[in-house]
């Protein structure tokens, strides 16, 4: 029951915080004159992965390292089949309204590059660094293209962008004191909540007879992929659905790229067998279901929604039932 409650305690800190330290930096980034088009391309995308970033980091120094490859592998999984297919049950997700069949090669490009990586040994400084070469790489080549495509509608506002990443209430006005206060309620709770995640799941683990990977498959990836499905199902209720998607693709390709290329540079981070048998597998299937849906620009309806959440609770049960050692 106390590593269930340190779980909690984690979860909760890690999603308060997160959200404090995205809200703080959107702020200060803007008081510096910083275009919001920018800092959603930037800070937005570090801050909404803060809370898979600091679980990595600390399940590597905590020698808890195939928690943080599961928690990756996991989360990915998780945001395909579970935070598009619950939305989708609430609202059909429309895939013609954004193009986003680019952001979804680089997303499968990435996926295959980790894969690779992750076949060939354990993770560690040299493969960190190719990592995070990549997404410097899609970093740059984003912002280029979204500059080109803001400068062709010179109509767009400050505020149409954060709205469009669900910051609509970002406050470029905010108060000094209030700004610090956020940063460091952020920079103080996050890496305080990863780890009472990371010590409570490793208990659990052992407590159970559950390899640390099985429980970042799914407890961690689950409890750090919440904001990302409390995001996609108030955009579902709103009847923005589709803004579901864009937010999916972008937070795998960051997972995958950068959360596992920092961790790697803080120690080895071994790939566990069944992981090469099984799991990064499912990563790539999952990956490879929106191809369909994005290049025929076909809708992702309840049925289809009730299906992926549907195939992802068989996958967690067929860990369980076998990570028992």
């Amino acid at each position: 029951m106390l590593d269930l409650v340190l779980i909690a305690i984690g979860l909760g800190l890690l999603v308060v915080a997160g959200d404090f330290l995205v809200k703080g930096a959107v702020a200060l980034s803007l008081r510096f004159g910083i275009p919001a088009l920018i800092v959603s391309l930037t800070v937005v995308a570090f801050g909404t992965s803060a809370p898979e970033l600091m679980v990595s980091i600390a399940a590597v120094l905590d020698h808890a390292p195939s928690i943080a490859l599961g928690n990756v592998v996991g989360s990915n999984i998780a945001n395909i089949l579970l935070v598009l297919g619950i939305p989708a049950i609430i609202s059909a997700i429309r895939t013609d309204e954004h193009d986003t069949r680019e952001s979804l090669v680089l997303m499968l490009a990435a996926t295959v590059l980790f894969i690779v990586i992750a076949l060939l040994g354990p993770i560690r400084w040299p493969q960190a660094l190719i990592l995070l070469a990549g997404l410097g790489a899609i970093l740059f080549r984003q912002m280029r293209q979204a500059l080109s495509h803001r400068a062709e509608r010179n109509g767009t506002s400050d505020g149409d962008v954060l709205a469009d990443d669900g910051l609509e209430d970002a406050d470029a006005e905010m108060p000094g004191v209030r700004i610090v206060l956020c940063l460091l309620a952020g920079l103080i709770g996050l890496p305080l909540g990863a780890n009472l995640l990371v010590d409570g799941a490793s208990d659990i683990a052992k407590a159970l007879g559950v390899s640390d990977a099985v429980i970042g498959l799914t407890l961690v990836a689950v409890g750090t992929s919440l904001p990302e499905l409390a995001t996609s199902i108030s955009a579902a209720v709103k009847g923005r659905a589709d803004v579901a998607l864009g937010n999916v693709i972008g937070s795998n390709i960051f997972n995958l790229l950068c959360i596992i290329g920092v961790a790697g540079l803080f120690g080895t981070i071994p790939v566990p067998l069944q992981m090469r048998q099984l799991d990064l597998w499912v990563m790539l299937a999952a990956s490879l279901l929106l191809v369909p849906f994005i290049f025929g620009h076909r809708v992702i309806g309840r049925w289809m929604g009730i299906a992926f959440t549907s195939a992802y609770l068989a996958y967690v049960l067929a860990l369980l039932i076998g990570g028992y050692v």
